[in-house]
């Protein structure tokens, strides 16, 4: 895995043709900014299109299914999403895990899915409020990590971690930039656990709510590797903001 921040934006459910526009006038900014890798994970809808449509910036999905073919009505396989022209998917979103069900043992299944037809994997972790104020955080994520993640050689290459407090995710409540740091550290110290030196290579990337306004801040924080966006990575200008933040100093 690279060392230069990573930066993704999560459309979620939105995106249509007509915004093809705005991925193209990202694509241009990643251009801008070698430093920075930067993806786009829009709907299945925009996947082959946008793949075609942009050069310097990744184009990912939201999720995919375990299998790799056969009577899953309205799913989309890993491998469908390599052949439309995937990078990378995104597997165990919290919006995933609740509003469909998935725990840790259908998120690994995606997760390896994902790998074996090549693309690379960004596995999501997160607390609720009711467990940050439990104190239970931290045992929660790291048993997210136990559970998610895929394992075997060379995995951890192919691998990134997205921190996402779910009480963050949308809200505009952002934890603070020492608790964001805290939690890194507690999954960076999993991940060597878990991978072994490899995992001092895997990037931990923070989303929730992260804007323009306290990218710099949070990308500062200790063990954080770049940032899963929002509703920020709908607009070029929003988007490029935090791309911005993250190569630092001088990039334009």
């Amino acid at each position: 895995m690279s060392n230069r921040p990573f930066i993704v934006g999560n459309w979620k459910m939105n995106g249509n043709r007509a915004m093809l526009a705005e991925a193209r006038a990202i694509d241009r900014g990643a251009a801008r900014c070698p430093g920075v890798r930067v993806g786009i994970a829009p709907p299945f809808t925009l996947v082959n299109t946008m793949a075609d449509a942009v050069q310097a910036a990744l184009i990912g999905a939201q999720d995919c299914h375990a299998e790799a073919s056969g009577a899953f009505t309205g799913d989309i396989s890993a491998a469908m999403l390599a052949d439309a022209g995937a990078q990378f998917v995104i597997v165990g979103h919290s919006e995933r895990r609740a509003l469909h069900g998935e725990n840790d043992a259908a998120v690994k299944a995606k997760a390896e899915a994902a790998l074996a037809a090549g693309l690379e994997v960004i596995v999501c972790v997160g607390e609720t409020e009711a467990e940050r104020d439990a104190g239970k955080a931290e045992k929660v994520v790291c048993k997210q990590l136990d559970g998610s993640l895929p394992q075997g050689e060379g995995v951890a290459a192919r691998v990134t971690v997205a921190y996402e407090p779910v009480w963050a995710i949308g809200t505009g409540r952002v934890p603070s930039v020492e608790d964001v740091g805290a939690m890194h550290r507690a999954i960076r110290a999993r991940l060597s656990a878990i991978y072994g030196e490899d995992g001092a290579g895997v990037q931990i990337l923070y989303g929730g709510s992260v804007n323009a306004k306290n990218a710099e801040e949070l990308l500062g924080a200790d063990e954080v590797g770049g940032a899963l966006v929002g509703g920020a990575s709908l607009t070029a200008d929003s988007f490029l903001a935090i791309v911005l933040a993250a190569a630092g100093p001088g990039a334009e």
